[in-house]
């Protein structure tokens, strides 16, 4: 889908399509959508979505059956914010090793292919930056909230590439990922009670919207 870079300042909070009343605030454009090989929630046809590999929780089903499951959901690609290439979990290098191939693969079947950044990862040792359409920050909270993953996203923005922050679940955490520049981010707030935190999430991109001069379209 076309990039929507440079709109609304406040990030994108992407949660899984569970209930009616979220399915109603992606369909306005309030929130978008992430999906996993495992999760089972259907999409909405016409609505950003992300396609997470399920490492983080274990739930990774290996590459081929991965690659598998992003062929089926081909018709709804130029949608797709970003599909993320399998990670390490607090590990950059192994983290490099296991996505560098994945990566191309993702991009061959249509998609922008995400690379996760975990604990260790700086500017001045990453270098295949053309291999990727989104940097996912993920990794621990020290790395989350440190110089370095501020300056990758800082690179990634300038260079065009969609940047997106992981296990945001609060106000404060959503009011950092805005201001280091994410497009959009994702949590459990929305899992685990979704009809209960809806309105609470949507107040974060209005708190964070109003701080912004000028919210362009």
């Amino acid at each position: 889908m076309a990039s929507t870079k440079g709109g609304c300042p406040a990030p994108l909070y992407l949660t899984p399509p569970s209930t009616a009343l979220i399915k109603d605030a992606i369909a306005l454009g309030h929130l978008g959508m992430i999906t996993t090989p495992k999760q089972g929630n259907r999409l909405l046809a016409g609505h950003p979505w992300c396609a997470d590999n399920g490492v983080y929780t274990g739930r990774y089903p290996g590459d081929e059956a991965y690659l598998t499951w992003l062929r089926r959901l081909r018709p709804l690609a130029h949608n797709c914010l970003f599909a993320v290439a399998p990670d390490v979990v607090g590990d950059h290098l192994r983290t490099l090793t296991r996505s560098r191939n994945m990566l191309v693969k993702i991009r061959e079947l249509g998609y922008p292919a995400a690379f996760v950044a975990q604990d260790g990862m700086q500017f001045s040792s990453w270098d295949p930056w053309d291999e990727i359409d989104c940097l996912f920050i993920g990794g621990g909270d020290e790395f989350k909230l440190s110089r370095d993953a501020a300056e990758l996203v800082d690179v990634a923005n300038s260079l065009g590439k969609w940047t997106h922050m992981g296990r945001v679940n609060s106000l404060r955490r959503y009011r950092y990922a805005a201001a280091i520049g994410c497009d959009s981010v994702d949590g459990t707030h929305l899992t685990f009670a979704p009809d209960q935190n809806l309105h609470e999430v949507l107040q974060w991109r209005q708190i964070v919207a109003a701080k912004s001069a000028q919210c362009r379209p």
